[in-house]
Formats: C-alpha cells, structure tokens, sequence
C-alpha cells in the first residue's frame, strides 16, 4: 500500500514539471527593446486605429449625476427617431419589449425583466442616463458600447423618449393648438 501511495506521489510530481513555456521572457509594454528600431518595447498604434477600451466612457461623471446632459448632443429629426426606432427593435425589443415595458421575448422566458421605461423614475430621467446604460450596461444589461454606435445609442434614447410620450402625453398636449 505504500508502495503505491509513493509511486501516485512521485507520478504526480513528475507531472507538474514546470517547462520554458512558464517562465518565459518578457517586455514591459511601455519599456525599452532592442527589437525594435525606435527603442521601444511595444508599436505605435498606426494612425485612425480604433481603441478597443474606454469607448465612449466617461468616468469622471456619474450616470446620477445632475451635471449630466438634459438634452440631446444634437437636433432629433423624423429621419432620427425613425432610425432609433429601427435599432431599438434590433438590439432592445428582445428584453424591453415593442412599447418598453420590459416584458420582451426573453423575459417571458424566464429571465430577468427589466424595469418599464414609463415608470416615474425613468420618465424623469435625462436622455444622457439612457445613453450612459446602453454604453456601459447597468444590472444584468451587458453594454452595447461595441455593438451600437454612439449616434444610434442617442436616436435609440430619443425613441425611448417618444415611447414614453406615446403613453404618458404631456397634460397640455391637446391646448391651443388647431383643431
């Protein structure tokens, strides 16, 4: 029985050999090489290269924040609550639903559903808090930063907004204007 255990221990110690492959050298990114003919460790990312972190994230500012922007970056016309409306079926209406009240397809089976877009809290909410979720993800919501561009992210935010209006109309929508 010894005999045994010794032969286990000895194999398993054989077998945490640890080679080349782990200790292997390396280059700090920001250090100096002879490799190169500048002298540094890493390349100078070429020009117009998109950065694949810190897209669009600004984290200086919290999301609850009351310096954060009330209105949107630019003029919503037609043509942009059209688009916005296009990519909120193809990226939101999944969870959130066609009239945003978070009871989409995948809620109903079974995940977590997402708060209504027409609650008080959320109807209050400055169009930049909508931009802030959709780029960094807030709960069980992953991020879009990478798969919605930031100008689909505010048309998406202004659909939201005209949802919202759509069913909870402003208490002077129907006053002075023509019949």
């Amino acid at each position: 029985m010894r005999l045994l255990l010794c032969i286990l221990l000895l194999s398993s110690l054989a077998c945490c050999k640890r080679d080349d492959m782990a200790d292997q050298k390396r280059l700090k990114p920001l250090g100096a090489s002879s490799y190169f003919s500048n002298g540094a460790a890493s390349r100078i990312p070429p020009a117009h290269t998109i950065p694949t972190t810190g897209i669009d994230q600004d984290d200086n500012t919290s999301w609850f924040s009351p310096t954060r922007a009330t209105s949107f970056p630019f003029q919503i016309t037609k043509a942009d609550l059209l688009r916005g409306q296009e990519r909120y079926q193809v990226s939101c209406v999944a969870c959130h639903g066609m009239l945003g009240d978070g009871d989409g397809m995948v809620p109903q089976r079974g995940f977590f559903h997402p708060p209504s877009f027409n609650t008080d809290r959320l109807r209050a909410a400055p169009p930049s808090y909508y931009f802030d979720v959709m780029t960094k993800g807030i709960g069980t919501m992953f991020p879009y930063a990478d798969r919605v561009t930031p100008d689909d992210r505010w048309r998406i935010a202004a659909y939201i907004r005209a949802l919202q209006l759509a069913e909870h109309p402003p208490q002077d929508a129907g006053k002075g204007g023509p019949p």
